[in-house]
């Protein structure tokens, strides 16, 4: 792992200042920079992102513009803003064209302006960064390293494909009364670069696996899922504990990339437990629409990451969320 990046550094503001001062070029203000190199945005994620600039308050309801009423289950949604809890992500540092090798890096500042550096461990890490694409695609689930003496989380970074790119930082501050708040910044890449539209698909064949999700997601309630693993058709018994259980799942609603509540079924395995081939979650939808799941999952000590998209239904008729296999990364 190499140095951490200087400090973006604005330490010493207080919150008030330190918003005024980034204005506009927050980057969790996604509308005004999207003439960057052909990055091609739906009109409905800029609508979704620049409502999420309103949000300040951490697991707050609301509905975007264009879905159903918010519900009790729209506060399970999260990262729609820069800002929450009296926290606030700096910009993104980060190489800004494709095949670029770099680092990216960024702060977390309190109300009082200075960097954190104290964090409650979750999932076996302080911080959990998730990037992806705007159009869903590119996801990368990684763990910088935090230089405690400035509070710069850093990590080396080269970008694959143009494009912009939500940046998602999950954390939970230290302190017994903290809460766990997910962070968004964004980035452009430089070059062109075709804009994918996910459709739904239950299966994903990726390095030899075969993953399936079997379940339908309800509007405004929690549902379960039930994701299988086979490989050369066999189901896979030897599931490794990650990150804490024997899968990560990451679910993000399409447009706006709202940062879902998701949790595994189950106590948390020990270090030496296998499992499989299925793994339980649960998933809080809070509107109608469609979602993007990423599970990470160990076997044989490597990780790997399938995804799926679904349909979430608004009545007891559930949403066809389709049976097109994709191709593995």
């Amino acid at each position: 792992m190499r140095g951490s990046a200087a400090p973006c550094g604005v330490g010493g503001m207080n919150t008030g200042a330190r918003l005024a001062l980034y204005g506009l070029g927050l980057v969790v203000v996604f509308g005004g920079a999207f003439g960057i190199a052909g990055a091609i945005v739906p009109d409905g994620a800029v609508a979704g992102w620049e409502k999420g600039t309103e949000m300040n308050g951490h697991d707050e309801g609301h509905s975007s513009a264009g879905t159903a009423p918010a519900t009790a289950a729209a506060s399970a949604v999260r990262g729609l803003a820069s800002e929450s809890g009296g926290y606030l992500l700096s910009p993104v540092s980060a190489p800004r064209s494709v095949g670029e090798s770099g680092i990216l890096s960024f702060q977390i500042y309190d109300s009082h302006g200075a960097p954190v550096t104290e964090y409650t461990n979750s999932h076996e890490r302080d911080l959990h960064l998730i990037v992806v694409r705007a159009d869903g695609s590119q996801f990368r689930h990684v763990h910088p390293v935090l230089e405690s003496s400035t509070g710069t989380w850093s990590i080396p970074w080269e970008w694959a494909d143009a494009g912009s790119y939500r940046v998602f930082t999950d954390f939970t501050p230290a302190g017994a009364d903290a809460s766990a708040l997910t962070l968004t910044s964004t980035v452009h890449v430089s070059g062109p670069f075709t804009a994918m539209t996910p459709q739904p698909t239950r299966t994903h064949l990726v390095d030899g696996f075969t993953v399936s999700v079997a379940g339908e997601l309800m509007a405004g309630s929690s549902s379960e899922l039930t994701i299988s693993v086979a490989r050369d058709g066999e189901p896979v018994r030897q599931l490794e504990p990650y990150l804490g259980a024997f899968g990560h799942l990451v679910a993000l609603r399409e447009g706006d990339l709202a940062f879902l509540h998701v949790h595994a079924d189950g106590d948390d395995p020990a270090v030496d437990e296998t499992a499989g081939p299925t793994i339980v979650f649960a998933a809080d939808a809070p509107t109608a629409g469609r979602y993007l799941l990423y599970l990470d999952f160990k076997v044989d000590g490597a990780v790997h990451t399938a995804e799926f998209v679904l349909d979430a239904a608004s009545s007891a008729v559930p949403a066809d969320a389709g049976n097109a296999p994709r191709s593995g990364h």
